[in-house]
């Protein structure tokens, strides 16, 4: 094995090279110095910069051989792959625990050394992302805070700040080819194509439950647990995740930062407000294949054609009785517990 003389001064990992070290040292710094021409976000390496580069081009050279899936860089293949295969070569020496990327085998090894390897050189604060340190940064440079004029919301970057601007504008760039509904996101588009897929890469370990997304999995996870760790400091009422949290305390404060451009009605949350958004023009874009009739949701769609095919997946944990609504399920369950 050859030596690897240069060693990392806050992680004490080693190298053989000193650029590899000046490359690991940002990881630690929050330093990004490769900066796209198009949208100005930064890079520690210029070869993240150029694999970045396609998101914009749109260009998608590496295809799955078994879903025709076509991905900009060839590390998301292999690991859109490891979702056929099943595979996690990524395990934790602590607990055995699994992962298919390394990134979360890396994050989640913290969770047991409660190392917060990312420092910030003012006030050697550490937190466990980078992430994380790179927010902290902005926050205390508070004259580079990108603040929404609309509702008043901070950002750490004018890139957070311009996609959370088309929720106010109503601007959705990112289309979808197989339905046409559009996204202000590109990562909402991404996740909304697993629907058409049903690509659902994120497991709930407990139950053997698949998610499309793993924020979704992660909120799910505390059904199991009962953990809801946001509180409502006006009422006490406690949600299991802090965007349910930032919906409801609208309802104390009165805000309705979501406005309809067509009759000034503003709603509490941007779910209500989308669902609104069909109203006035009469669109009904989603069609059943079974009875042709129109829904202005997907999720509207696909809850009715439940009645056509008699698929009933909500299961009673008491009786073992099926339903094909979690509605319908949530008011059998009050016959047993009262």
């Amino acid at each position: 094995m050859g030596k690897k003389p240069h060693k990392c001064d806050m992680c004490s990992w080693t190298f053989a090279h000193s650029s590899e070290l000046v490359n690991h040292l940002r990881m630690h710094t929050g330093e990004r110095p490769f900066k796209c021409e198009v949208c100005d976000k930064g890079f520690s390496h210029s070869s993240s910069l150029v694999k970045h580069r396609h998101v914009h081009t749109g260009e998608r050279p590496f295809k799955c051989k078994v879903c025709e899936k076509a991905f900009a860089q060839a590390s998301t293949l292999l690991q859109h792959w490891r979702i056929h295969t099943g595979e996690k070569p990524f395990k934790c020496k602590i607990c055995d625990k699994a992962f298919m990327k390394q990134l979360h085998l890396v994050e989640h090894r913290r969770t047991h050394t409660e190392e917060k390897a990312f420092k910030c050189d003012a006030c050697s604060k550490g937190f466990i992302t980078s992430a994380g340190l790179l927010e902290h940064k902005c926050i205390r440079k508070s004259g580079k805070l990108f603040r929404c004029e609309v509702c008043n919301k901070d950002f750490c970057s004018s890139t957070y700040l311009v996609v959370h601007q088309r929720i106010h504008t109503g601007e959705r760039p990112f289309n979808c080819e197989v339905c046409n509904r559009a996204f202000c996101n590109l990562s909402y588009l991404r996740k909304h194509q697993r629907i058409h897929t049903d690509e659902r890469p994120f497991r709930c370990e407990v139950c053997n439950k698949d998610f499309c997304s793993s924020s979704y999995l992660r909120m799910h996870q505390r059904s199991h647990t009962d953990d809801r760790p946001f509180k409502c400091d006006i009422c006490d009422k406690d949600f299991c995740s802090s965007s349910y949290l930032a919906v409801h305390q609208r309802i104390h404060t009165g805000e309705r930062p979501f406005k309809c451009a067509v009759c000034d009605k503003a709603f509490l949350s941007s779910s209500y407000f989308l669902r609104h958004q069909c109203i006035p023009t009469g669109d009904k874009p989603f069609k059943c294949e079974f009875c042709n009739k129109g829904f202005t949701q997907l999720p509207d769609l696909l809850k009715h054609q439940h009645t056509h095919t008699g698929d009933r997946r909500f299961q009673c944990d008491f009786c073992q009785n099926c339903f094909t609504y979690s509605s319908s399920l949530e008011i059998h369950r009050r016959i047993h517990t009262g």
